[in-house]
């Protein structure tokens, strides 16, 4: 492979030669954010920064970042409980299970597109309490709860630094996130900030996602640990396996062709999601991807969802010219894709369903689910079935 070097910020298309395992190697941007730690207090970026960026967003939807101010040590603590967490026994994981009243804690059940995955994960986030600054309470405390539940962690015999080790490190790629989305908003044309009151520390509802992948030795040869899927949130700040690189994204210009987003030194790839391609109408565009298996390498990855407000109201930048979507309420977007996470509810929802004449039964749906959710009460797949199903609505 012909590596992207810092110096040489932004490289477009494919190394043609290199191959890993049989599929091509995606030449994605890479993006030096050195800058950013390097200005004076409320100085705005270099405008090469916001445009290098907004490029990568619409020409890839993905990119890596280096020099991105989260610690290496803090990077590498977390990765290591990450190992400790999925080496605990099963009957310490299993009552952290989720469940279909609570969306955050342990599975190895997951589908995608209606369709199993291939690993374990362990979901966490955001709190109702302080937005955030509450993790003194304890997670199952009754200030915590929102739609997507409680968090859930280990017990501290079990595992005595994996929960303060995550959250610190939860923080720490919050405030990535929180800078990557300046810039989104500045190659938007829009201030800095635009996007400060959905996606602020208090009223965000992003999360974390630890995954581990065992080794397929089964003789499906379609089985794959994460089937194409588009992440639904604003953006993902995403921790690769350096040992193993199995994340292919879609080539837009050869859409039957797969690429391998292989990780630079200590860099995480970033990519558009579902709402950052509806607040940028089209402009920035939520990239489709896969997770491989691998027959002989565990692995492990944490995808940090960088998600807005469950009363958020997505819609186009009104500068942005005529819109080509109807407004989406994020709540009820992220209702829909974890109730299909969960179990099999027919075709997953996308924002395709809010395209400007779409017709789509989401459109009369969301309203009503509007109308009788409270954002601040864990909700409960099985029980709210009335409000997901096209037959109920």
């Amino acid at each position: 492979r012909v590596a992207v070097a810092v110096g040489r910020r932004y490289a477009r298309g494919f190394s043609s030669s290199a191959r890993l395992e049989g599929y091509e190697v995606a030449s994605v941007p890479t993006i030096d954010l050195g800058p950013l730690r390097r200005l004076a207090p409320d100085a705005p970026p270099p405008q090469s920064l916001v445009n290098e960026v907004a490029e990568a967003c619409a020409d890839w939807g993905f990119f890596q970042v280096v020099n991105h101010g989260v610690s290496a040590e803090l990077r590498a603590r977390a990765e290591e409980q990450q190992r400790v967490f999925f080496s605990l026994p099963r009957s310490v994981k299993e009552p952290m299970r989720r469940t279909a009243g609570n969306s955050r804690g342990w599975y190895d059940d997951e589908l995608t597109k209606q369709r199993r995955d291939w690993k374990e994960g362990l979901d966490f986030g955001n709190t109702r309490a302080g937005g955030g600054h509450a993790w003194g309470l304890a997670d199952a405390d009754a200030a915590n709860a929102n739609l997507d539940g409680f968090n859930r962690f280990p017990p501290a015999d079990a595992a005595p630094l994996v929960r303060s080790t995550f959250l610190a490190y939860y923080d720490a790629l919050t405030g990535l996130a929180a800078q990557l989305t300046r810039l989104f908003s500045l190659g938007l044309g829009m201030p800095a900030e635009h996007f400060a009151p959905v996606l602020d520390r208090a009223v965000h509802t992003s999360y974390l996602r630890l995954n581990f992948y065992a080794p397929y030795a089964g003789d499906d040869p379609t089985q794959l640990a994460i089937s194409p899927h588009k992440d639904a949130g604003f953006l993902t700040v995403l921790a690769q396996d350096t040992g193993c690189h199995s994340l292919q994204v879609r080539d837009r210009a050869r859409p039957g062709e797969w690429v391998t987003v292989v990780p630079e030194h200590d860099a995480f790839t970033i990519n558009t999601g579902d709402m950052a391609q509806m607040y940028s109408n089209n402009r920035y565009r939520a990239p489709e991807h896969r997770v491989l298996t691998h027959p002989n390498t565990p692995r492990q990855s944490a995808p940090f969802f960088y998600n807005p407000a469950y009363t958020s109201a997505v819609a186009p930048l009104p500068s942005l010219g005529a819109p080509q979507y109807d407004e989406l309420y994020w709540g009820y977007f992220r209702a829909q894709r974890f109730a299909g996470d969960f179990a099999d509810y027919g075709t997953e929802i996308q924002i395709s369903d809010f395209a400007k004449g779409s017709g789509s039964w989401h459109l009369a749906n969301q309203a009503r689910f509007l109308e009788r959710v409270d954002f601040g009460r864990p909700f409960d797949v099985e029980a709210m079935r009335p409000l997901l199903s096209r037959e109920a609505s």
